[in-house]
């Protein structure tokens, strides 16, 4: 094994354990459990709940981290569900957001990258648009807009 990869894994060890230790209310993060029972550091499974109070409230959303060899150095890449409806996530469900591209920092943490994109849901950069239909609704009919959003939190119910 490249020894890039145990500084990925051997960081990704220490993320889990301090999620487990101690983790926003109702966010979960867990490597995928592969088919012989063993965890897949490179691969976390997530929830990001909807904030109270906002049109994403009662969504559990579902997002999957990808790690690379090269994590820390480089961050990971998050996806929500292909057709995921918000300004910034593109048709194929990948995020856009500056701390994981333009403004990544190794010290970045799984909990900050969780937190920061909850933040996002209610908090788009339309300057960052990676989607059209949730732009310009967005931007031109924001009745509408909020509906959507409302609708697909439906769709993701708490499973607990």
């Amino acid at each position: 094994m490249a020894s890039g990869g145990g500084i990925a894994r051997s960081r990704l060890m220490e993320e889990r354990k301090s999620w487990c230790k101690n983790h926003p209310h109702g966010f979960v993060a867990k490597p995928e459990t592969l088919p012989d029972g063993t965890a897949n550091l490179m691969v976390w499974n997530c929830i990001i709940p909807g904030t109270e109070g906002t049109d994403w409230e009662g969504g559990y959303f579902p997002l999957t981290l990808h790690f690379s060899e090269d994590y820390p150095t480089t961050p990971p890449v998050c996806k929500f569900p292909a057709g995921f409806f918000h300004v910034n996530v593109y048709p194929t469900g990948a995020v856009c957001l500056s701390i994981l591209s333009s403004a990544w920092k190794p010290s970045i943490t799984v909990r900050q990258i969780l937190v920061g994109i909850q933040d996002l849901f209610d908090h788009p950069n339309p300057a960052s648009a990676a989607q059209d239909i949730s732009y310009k609704l967005f931007k031109k009919n924001m009745v509408q807009y909020k509906k959507r959003v409302r609708e697909q939190a439906k769709q993701y119910p708490s499973l607990v």
